[in-house]
């Protein structure tokens, strides 16, 4: 049944657990989520900074990478995961339309991966399931 939810629920619900925890306004989530995380030293010189926000993308990133993979197969249950990667888009949308604390690049971006998420799952079962009715 796990199987089913999209991995990219975690790094948006983990985006709702910062913009909207406790003792923290709305509008304070743009300036959040550009808190450095790390400062790393380069070999040039130059110090290479992470924000939250920056953190949150590339996490996501790796984790569409793991939902593009899983998209590949054509179970069942690839079907209910591509409804609710739908459901997780629509939620996502309505957060980044109407919320404060969803307007920000950091979310924008979590939101467009979760659109290639339903994107892609949709197409690659639409060719999957022409490949298997050109064989039989």
């Amino acid at each position: 049944m796990f199987a089913a939810l999209p991995l990219l629920a975690l790094p948006v619900l983990f985006y709702n657990l910062l913009a909207l925890g406790y003792g923290f306004r709305a509008t304070d989530a743009g300036i959040r989520m550009s808190e450095q995380v790390i400062a790393l030293p380069m070999a040039s010189g130059a110090r290479w900074t992470v924000s939250l926000g920056d953190a949150i993308v590339f996490l996501s990133l790796v984790i569409l990478f793991i939902e593009l993979l899983k998209s590949t197969t054509s179970r069942q249950i690839a079907i209910i995961n591509h409804s609710l990667s739908m459901v997780l888009f629509i939620v996502c949308l309505v957060e980044f339309l109407l919320f404060r604390a969803f307007a920000t690049s950091a979310f924008f971006l979590l939101t467009s991966m979760v659109l290639l998420d339903v994107l892609a799952g949709f197409i690659v079962t639409i060719v999957a399931g022409r490949r298997e009715i050109d064989i039989h």
